[in-house]
């Protein structure tokens, strides 16, 4: 190669390997060469992707790299975002990456090209659905109804423009088709035949205005903390089950003993069930629909949680409602939580477990955590999108 051979350092974002001099190259990982005419020699951490749809299916990013550099990459994202506020943890854990196939919940697409009836994650960029016909994210049991999904739709009448959201439950997997509407009694014969054949926990259809279901042979649950809740159409979930177990575990441990916590951002009560008995946990939740979930299984459980109905963006809870507690946890959606930082920063409370799936909307937010007398005691990346530039990640602030 010749002298402008530059060396790939790290990967940015958006997924790009990225040269000590800033230049960008797509598909290019850690320890890779690229000459001056974009061609890329492959260094030691650059492998074969394991997915033949890679790197046209949107589905993944980086399966091009291999295990450590997807940790490099996910350690780093999480890094920079706290360098960016100028804040430095005093440890910083080695990222938590999620295996292949543990995606319990994803939201698969399907039209009608032609003859055939296409369905899978769309391309990267496009509205184009990728065929799928293997899939190293989703779990067994949601890839499992890709092919009796594509039988099922290849029948339906019409044009076809159908989204299809997948969830694994505690008695098995909740599908709700959006785009279809059954018109006559074959139709609806054919999606409860479906529904029952597949073993599905629950089917539900929504043609526009909101999802109604058609099997469910039992309550759907989720089970929280050892509590199983009620599983609500659209309610968040955690993308993995070992995702959520590292989260549950900085949480449990940073919170100790402490005997009262406030869950803020709580959902259905992923951290609530598993950090309530003895201490006495404060779940509250703007979506109405996960409230009352939590709210009927801490009454059915026993467990010491009391579900509070509050849109926290625009009512957060005050300073001085904060500082009755030992503890608080926040797990706040994309945007973060930039009017409950500034309420906790005026709190007195001396310890803070911040959950994100968004480093930077975190950063912001951890700025006016230090600014207001906390200090980022440690931090842990975790890669639950494997193969994906999304990154989370859980903080623990405490005061000095």
């Amino acid at each position: 190669m010749s002298e402008a051979v530059e060396q790939i350092i790290r990967i940015a974002a958006k997924g790009d390997g990225v040269t000590a001099s800033g230049r960008h190259v797509k598909g290019a990982v850690p320890g890779d060469m690229v000459g001056a005419d974009g061609i890329v020699e492959r260094g030691p951490h650059h492998i074969d992707p394991p997915c033949r749809h890679f790197p046209r299916c949107g589905g993944c990013e980086l399966q091009q790299a291999d295990e450590a550099a997807l940790a490099e990459f996910v350690s780093q994202r999480v890094a920079f975002a706290a360098e960016s506020q100028e804040l430095v943890p005093d440890t910083l854990i080695a990222p938590h990456l999620s295996p292949p196939r543990s995606r319990r919940r994803a939201t698969l697409h399907a039209r009608r090209a032609g003859k055939k009836v296409v369905i899978g994650f769309r391309e990267r960029g496009s509205h184009q659905i990728v065929d799928m016909v293997e899939c190293h994210i989703l779990a067994p049991a949601l890839f499992a109804l890709v092919d009796p999904l594509r039988a099922l739709l290849a029948h339906w009448p019409g044009k076809l423009a159908v989204d299809i959201s997948l969830t694994l439950a505690d008695q098995g997997v909740t599908a709700e088709i959006r785009g279809i509407s059954p018109e006559n009694l074959a139709q609806t014969e054919a999606l409860s035949d479906f529904a029952r054949e597949q073993g599905l926990a629950r089917l539900s259809i929504d043609d526009g205005y909101g999802p109604e279901p058609m099997w469910e042979p039992e309550p759907v649950t989720v089970t929280l903390g050892c509590v199983p809740v009620s599983l609500p159409h659209g309610a968040f979930l955690q993308p993995t089950a070992d995702g959520e177990a590292a989260l549950l575990t900085a949480a449990k441990e940073w919170c100790g003993d402490a005997a009262t916590i406030a869950d803020l951002f709580s959902g259905l009560g992923t951290f609530a069930f598993a950090l309530a008995g003895p201490a006495k946990v404060l779940a509250a939740e703007a979506d109405r629909a996960a409230h009352l979930a939590c709210q009927a299984a801490a009454r059915a459980s026993g467990k010491p949680v009391h579900s509070l109905h509050r849109d926290l963006f625009r009512d957060p809870l005050t300073a001085d409602e904060i500082s009755r507690f030992d503890c608080v946890l926040l797990d706040p959606p994309r945007a973060g939580a930039r009017n409950q930082a500034d309420m906790i920063a005026q709190s007195s409370v001396g310890r803070v477990v911040y959950i994100s799936c968004n480093p930077q909307s975190w950063a912001r937010d951890a700025r006016r955590l230090a600014d207001g007398g906390f200090r980022l005691a440690e931090l842990r990346p975790v890669g639950q999108f494997r193969w994906s530039t999304h990154v989370e990640l859980a903080s623990l602030f405490v005061r000095d």
